[in-house]
């Protein structure tokens, strides 16, 4: 009877330990470029000298950048398109970058506290949306 006990218990500790091991492994992170500080991601695009849209869009950028700079973003160049990022709740966001179809979205910045999800930046538009972002963090 006291055998039978013993079994039973070690048999219940392996099935909890199997069954704990298969839920933390989650998916293959080692092909993606892994973010996990304060930063802002830009991809890593050599600027056409001379297009007037392309100067404006990098201006645009730049001025974002140094807005996100000013509130302890840090930069991280996109090694690759394949891109997870580390949430300090031990959540992970995955995302893939679409190619670049024209200056715009080669220029994209995507802002990430790792309090919260990323924020893809609209270069179309004011710093407002980035504003927005950071209350959200400060509320918390």
């Amino acid at each position: 009877m006291q055998v039978m006990r013993i079994v039973t218990i070690i048999a219940a500790a392996i099935i909890l330990f199997a069954c704990n091991q298969s839920r933390s492994k989650g998916p293959d992170t080692s092909a993606y470029d892994v973010v996990a500080e304060k930063s802002y991601v830009i991809r890593n695009i050599k600027p056409v000298a001379g297009d007037s849209l392309v100067d404006a869009i990098r201006a645009k950028q730049q001025q974002l950048i140094a807005f996100l700079e000013k509130h302890q973003f840090v930069r991280h160049v996109a090694a690759k398109d394949s891109l997870v990022f580390r949430r300090s709740n031990g959540q992970e966001v995955l995302i893939e970058l679409p190619v670049p179809e024209d200056a715009w979205s080669a220029n994209t910045i995507i802002a990430f506290d790792p309090a919260k999800n990323p924020l893809f930046i609209n270069l179309h538009k004011d710093s407002t949306q980035i504003e927005h972002y950071l209350k959200q963090a400060d509320k918390r």
